[in-house]
C-alpha cells in the first residue's frame, strides 16, 4: 500500500446542511452530486465527501459514535492575519469557533472550528513550513 490519501469521507446527520456549510457557506466547489453524497476535488487530487452518516455507517460496519469522533482536519495557510480571515469565513458561514486563534506553545498560531456535524478543522499558520501560491504544504 502507497503512503497516501486520497479520499475524506465525513458521515453526516444532514448532507443538505452539510452542503450548505461547505459549498455555499465556504465557496467549495461541487465536483459530483447525488441525493445522499456530495464529492468536492479538495486539492491535488484529494476527493472530499459528505455523506449520509446512516449510509456510511452500514457500508463500513460501523455503530453511530456517541458523540464526534477526535479527527481534525487541518487547513494550513502563509500567515497568522490568513488564520483570522479563514476563522472568521468559517464563523459566518455558520461554524461554531471552538478554539479562538492563538500563538501555540511550538510557535505557530491555530485556531479551531467545528462544521455542522461537530467535525473539528484547525486553521494553522506554522512558520516553518511553505505554503505555496496553489496551497501544498512543504515541510
Amino acid at each position: 500500500m502507497q503512503p497516501r490519501v486520497d479520499f475524506i469521507s465525513l458521515g453526516v446527520r444532514s448532507v443538505a446542511a452539510s452542503r450548505s456549510f461547505y459549498v455555499g457557506g465556504l465557496g467549495w466547489p461541487v465536483h459530483r452530486e447525488f441525493p445522499e453524497v456530495v464529492f468536492i476535488q479538495a486539492n491535488h487530487g484529494l476527493m472530499f465527501s459528505l455523506w449520509d452518516a446512516r449510509q456510511m455507517q452500514a457500508e463500513a460496519a460501523v455503530d453511530a459514535p456517541a458523540s464526534v469522533p477526535c479527527i481534525t482536519l487541518s487547513h494550513n495557510v502563509k500567515s497568522a492575519a490568513e488564520v483570522e480571515e479563514v476563522m472568521a469565513q468559517a464563523e459566518s458561514a455558520g461554524a461554531t469557533v471552538v478554539a479562538s486563534p492563538k500563538t501555540q506553545p511550538w510557535g505557530g498560531y491555530t485556531g479551531y472550528f467545528a462544521d455542522p456535524d461537530g467535525f473539528r478543522w484547525e486553521i494553522a499558520f506554522n512558520p516553518t513550513w511553505t505554503v505555496d501560491d496553489g496551497g501544498r504544504v512543504s515541510l
